[in-house]
């Protein structure tokens, strides 16, 4: 899919919470002491959620863009851990950055893509001249069943990105094409009034991960006439350490284009905030005339790719926000006592 008019990111910004677990803190408590699938992982503080950690991405955002948040016309939000069962997070988060009332406002749920869902419709906005600037965030504080292997990997995260139209000269990035696919996968899923997800391995991999990513990648290349050649940089979703680079091996991308946006190994999983976290590690360090490759995943399953080309005014912008390395280095380490407590694993 091309937009009809031309759409840009205008500003970025990134949030990730300050304490830390290691894996292997996670590991002693369930008896396991060596292949862990992550160093360690980002955690929610207890005053923290889906809600806040988006408010903070959302003001760096605005702060990169410089456009008061009075300009905005839509704010959506893509997460499968928002804090409310019913009631709308994006409401809260126009709230709390003193958006206008007179705002398109949505929550969407899409597993681990729900995030580049809220891309899809911003570009649509934008592309249509139905709002000038439009805030798209995918965030989580996903949680992982005690002694279950998502254990290792849950985390907490989460990026904001205002999109707009091409008419700016301090726009930052260029969206050439975006392409989605999707089918019904029983890979992972949690039904109603469930506290943690369940997965069917056998699914996990192949027929959904793998299938779906290398089916987007085909698709925009097929549709915009690129190569792979064509990309400097290269960002996929991130469950885990391996399957990014495994997918990227079984296209023919080195891995050295998939480094810059890895961050699963020392921030965890972060579900519908990995892949907007992934692309802001990468235009934090990418060069004006840059061209990048996104493709999310979603279980149930889908995959959302995006074509975009990094502008001049990247350098300018930079430094008006901390970087995802440095919210990375700013850590303080936690027990599991203090992790259950945090993530709300003891029912009283």
């Amino acid at each position: 899919m091309k937009p009809k008019n031309n759409v840009g990111i205008l500003g970025y910004g990134a949030y990730i919470p300050l304490y830390r677990i290691r894996a292997e803190e996670i590991g002693k408590v369930w008896g396991k002491s060596s292949s862990f699938p992550i160093i360690e992982k980002a955690v929610a503080g207890i005053d923290e959620d889906v809600i806040t950690i988006s408010a903070e991405a959302a003001k760096y955002a605005l702060r990169r863009a410089g456009i008061s948040p009075s300009e905005l016309g839509a704010i959506l939000i893509g997460t499968e851990s928002k804090p409310y069962a019913v009631k709308p997070s994006s409401t809260v988060i126009a709230s709390i950055i003193n958006s206008s009332s007179k705002i398109l406002s949505a929550d969407y749920e899409f597993a681990c893509k729900a995030g580049t869902e809220a891309f899809q419709s911003s570009i649509g906005l934008v592309s249509s001249g139905m709002v000038n600037y439009a805030l798209a965030i995918g965030a989580d504080t996903a949680q992982g069943r005690p002694n279950d292997n998502l254990e290792y990997t849950a985390a907490s995260g989460g990026a904001a990105y205002i999109f707009s139209s091409f008419n700016r000269s301090d726009m930052i990035a260029r969206i050439e094409y975006s392409y989605s696919y999707v089918s019904d996968t029983p890979d992972f899923w949690r039904r109603q009034g469930e506290k943690y997800p369940r997965h069917t391995g056998r699914f996990t991999g192949e027929p959904a991960y793998f299938h779906h990513i290398i089916s987007s990648v085909k698709g925009i290349l097929e549709e915009s006439g690129y190569s792979l050649n064509d990309f400097d940089y290269c960002v996929f979703h991130q469950p885990n350490t391996k399957f990014p680079l495994r997918v990227a091996k079984k296209l023919g991308i080195p891995r050295e284009k998939i480094e810059p946006g890895l961050l699963s190994p020392i921030i965890g999983n972060t579900y519908a905030g990995a892949v907007p976290l992934g692309l802001a590690a990468v235009l934090d360090i990418a060069e004006p005339e840059s061209r990048i490759l996104v493709s999310s995943f979603g279980s149930g399953a889908g995959s959302d790719s995006f074509i975009i080309s990094v502008l001049d005014s990247i350098e300018s912008k930079r430094n008006l926000a901390p970087t995802v390395q440095q919210l990375i280095q700013r850590k303080k380490y936690i027990t599991y006592s203090l992790y259950a407590k945090y993530r709300d694993k003891i029912s009283m």
